[in-house]
């Protein structure tokens, strides 16, 4: 089976790498890829959904799979398909689960969905009025699309507003932010779930916990992930019961329902408050880094996975999950997520723990080619994913391999997965 990965990021090199050791698949592609995808498959250059879809008619390729949220929102989905290409991914109208704050609240109220309590407005008076009525800290969303950084947790009223007429004015976020939704903010704790969807059955992914703060001790600004892990502890299967009976199955049953059949990744970012689970946001896409170390905890062939989310015929699929943890560290540019850094060559040892080389990879995400040589030219440059059996042992694992990757203005988090390793049992 030939495969095409369209994105360029860590998340698309982690699938591209989970497929590469299938034996089931033949040639990997890449739109546009990294510097890095070069050693999985081939690079292209085509932006085009159109074009696209024509190289891969005419390449013979079985499978389109698209990691980022962008060109779903946009409609790749719906432009394959009209060509009668197999494609993994969320239609453009399902996708506005993501590409819309105000119709994934929405849905979420229409389908009793647990979720905030909220207002959608475009009108700045409407917003500062609700924002009073509110105890802080204050959430407040732009409503499009903001590569995961339109949320802001507002500690007081003043912040609150302040951050709303920015938004509102364009300031902040373009046209991404002229309607906004401001919530209550709940007291609990985080937890990421995906589901493989096909539009009427679904197959869990474990748990994970992103640490999205830039610095130790969830200090600093948020960014698009420093890090990440799976499965967490602080799930159980009760838990997954209720997320599955009162958030997956409405979720899916509903976008049936409104005449647009959820297909895809359905990333479910949830608060839990007090044993209940409570919708923070839908993406239709695999987080990132959550994909980077959930793919290697997928035993069962990656290909099938998507294949038959991709073809209606998840039901007959049985999924096998790793028993290990994994724990993936983010190592990022000097100036992220402030700025752009000057391009810097990236140097990785070969360990000498033959430990460590087993039980560790690196995902590239920010990463380019020049002169045969690998450099970091983005944000989030990559992530060292460490398995073991046991989220201490594999974060202690991750980060000996972060000790191995080497280049100027590099910068990571020393405490991924201290939520869970604060837990006795683990």
């Amino acid at each position: 089976m030939d495969i095409l990965i369209v994105g360029s990021g860590g998340r698309e090199y982690s699938i591209g790498l989970a497929l590469a050791k299938d034996e089931s698949v033949g040639r990997l592609y890449f739109a546009p890829g990294n510097g890095a995808t070069l050693n999985l498959g081939t690079n292209l250059e085509i932006s085009d959904f159109e074009e696209l879809a024509s190289y891969v008619k005419e390449n013979g390729i079985d499978l389109t799979i698209v990691g980022p949220e962008a060109p779903l929102v946009n409609g790749i989905v719906d432009v394959f398909k009209s060509h009668n290409l197999t494609i993994f991914g969320s239609s453009k109208s399902a996708s506005q689960l993501e590409g819309s704050k105000i119709f994934m609240k929405n849905f979420l109220k229409r389908n009793k969905i647990p979720t905030a309590r909220y207002i959608e407005t475009s009108d700045f008076e409407k917003a500062k009025e609700f924002i009073g009525s509110l105890t802080p800290p204050v959430v407040v969303k732009a409503d499009g699309l903001c590569a995961g950084k339109g949320v802001i947790i507002a500690k007081s009223h003043k912040e609150a507003i302040e951050a709303t007429e920015a938004m509102l004015s364009g300031e902040s976020f373009g046209d991404a932010g002229t309607a906004v939704v401001i919530e209550e903010f709940l007291d609990g704790y985080e937890l990421s779930v995906f589901a493989i969807c096909d539009g009427e059955n679904y197959k869990v992914l474990p748990a994970a916990q992103d640490h999205k703060r830039l610095l130790d001790g969830d200090e600093g600004p948020n960014t698009g992930g420093m890090g990440a892990y799976a499965p967490t502890p602080l799930i159980d299967e009760e838990l997954y019961k209720k997320i599955e009976e009162r958030v997956i199955k409405p979720t899916l049953s509903g976008m049936k329902s409104e005449g647009s059949p959820f297909e895809g990744v359905l990333f479910i970012g949830l608060m839990i408050v007090e044993g209940e689970p409570i919708v923070l946001e839908f993406n239709v896409r695999f987080g990132d880094p959550e994909c980077e170390i959930l793919m290697p905890l997928i035993k069962s062939p990656v290909s099938e996975l998507f294949y038959k989310a991709a073809t209606k015929d998840l039901d007959s699929l049985n999924i096998e999950i790793s028993d290990k943890y994994a724990v993936g560290v983010v190592m990022a540019s000097e100036n992220y997520p402030f700025g752009s850094s000057k391009p810097a060559e990236i140097l990785v040892d070969s360990s000498d723990d033959e430990d460590i080389e087993k039980n560790t990879h690196i995902s590239y995400a920010g990463v380019s080619r020049i002169d045969d040589k690998l450099f970091a030219t983005g944000g989030r440059v990559l992530v060292c994913v460490g398995l073991g059996n046991s989220i201490k042992e594999a974060r202690d694992r991750a980060y000996a391999k972060c000790g191995d990757v080497h280049f100027v203005g590099k910068k990571f988090r020393s405490d991924i997965a201290y939520q869970a390793l604060s837990k006795e049992d683990v």
